[in-house]
């Protein structure tokens, strides 16, 4: 079993940074493909930025690419989302995902096995 634990979520202005991390239990974190997503509310949930066990792939959505970047560090079990250029409509429950070990990384929510409760991410104009 993970547990998956974020932070780092708040209330920013429009232009501003925030860096999301995500905090893994277990022993296959390494052998594991990442993923962030998020829900605004009334809107379905969304693919943020999915990262390969090594950390050697990564993939983001069209509406974050260039200014999102995921990383991870697998000797502190810890994956990252570091945000640029915030937007409003960056507003949403930010959600932290693992895959179970050794299955090919993916960007639809229903390959993931493992979620994290959310942290809220809030965007000022």
């Amino acid at each position: 079993q993970v547990q998956l634990v974020e932070s780092g979520g708040g209330l920013v202005q429009a232009g501003g940074s925030l860096r999301l991390s995500c905090a893994a239990s277990g022993r296959t974190f390494s052998r594991s493909a990442m993923g962030w997503f998020r829900q605004a509310p009334g809107k379905e949930r969304e693919f943020v930025a999915a990262i390969t066990g090594s950390g050697g792939r990564t993939y983001y959505g069209d509406s974050v690419k260039g200014r999102f970047t995921i990383s991870r560090d697998n000797a502190e079990n810890t994956v990252y989302l570091q945000m640029h250029s915030l937007k409003p409509e960056d507003t949403a429950v930010y959600y932290c995902a693992a895959e179970s070990p050794y299955k090919v990384v993916a960007t639809s929510s229903t390959e993931y096995d493992y979620w994290g409760q959310g942290t809220q991410v809030t965007v000022s104009s």
